[in-house]
């Protein structure tokens, strides 16, 4: 079973978050360079805490071997720890994007909806 328990589900929330984007909620979020520079300060941060966390020598954190896929880049960090941070905050900036724009057109007296 080696992957299913977290890697599948971590490849699947990357897929349906930029699923949700591209045929629901088209904020053009992928394209502004805020986004990407965000998700760079995102990594800044998830990188020293993440390796920290989930280093081989005395982890804090520990993974079931059976359940991920074992790939682990850098510093010991899970490559699915990166899927769902990525996922994650995606989601949320989508969601802001979106009742932003929903705002914008409620002020400018367009479509709510």
């Amino acid at each position: 079973m080696i992957g299913i328990g977290y890697t599948l589900p971590a490849v699947l929330s990357v897929v349906l978050v930029c699923a949700w984007e591209k045929a629901l909620l088209r904020t053009g979020l992928f394209a502004k360079p805020g986004y990407w520079i965000t998700v760079a300060i995102v990594l800044g941060f998830q990188v020293p805490v993440d390796g920290w966390l989930t280093r081989l020598s005395a982890p804090v954190v520990r993974y079931d071997p059976d359940h991920i896929s074992g790939l682990r880049f850098p510093w010991d960090i899970p490559v699915e720890d990166f899927l769902y941070g990525f996922a994650l905050v995606t989601s949320v900036l989508l969601l802001w994007e979106h009742w932003r724009a929903r705002e914008e057109r409620h002020e400018w007296g367009g479509d709510v909806g």
